[in-house]
């Protein structure tokens, strides 16, 4: 056996094995340092998201509650309305018995028969 210097193969797979070591290492590295890069990314786009989602639900909230205030309006005004209504209608039929178009019997008629509808 031969001591000393190590041969040719011993000196080729030594660097074999030192490039293996190294190549390992480097691409540990690179593996961490793209984990850490997509692990920023990736909360910068869950951020992102959230905060659309944010954004979203406070956009459809802002209309639901002008939908259920419209909703309280309509159903105010037809309170008011049908009276509203029923006073221009007798006032019509005043103006028009005034104007002698209509007789005291047709006005009775038609005043009784808007009341009672």
């Amino acid at each position: 056996m031969r001591r000393g210097r190590p041969g040719l193969v011993g000196t080729m797979a030594r660097t074999a094995v030192v490039a293996g070591t190294a190549s390992a290492v480097s691409g540990n590295v690179q593996r961490r340092q793209y984990n850490r890069h997509a692990g920023k990314e990736e909360a910068a786009n869950q951020a992102a998201y959230e905060a659309q989602m944010v954004d979203q639900n406070a956009a459809q909230l802002a209309a639901m509650q002008q939908q259920v205030s419209q909703m309280q309006q309509q159903q105010a005004a037809p309170a008011a309305a049908p009276a509203d209504d029923l006073m221009a209608q007798l006032g019509k039929l005043a103006d028009l018995k005034a104007a002698g178009i209509l007789t005291e019997e047709e006005f009775a008629a038609a005043k009784a028969k808007l009341i009672n509808a």
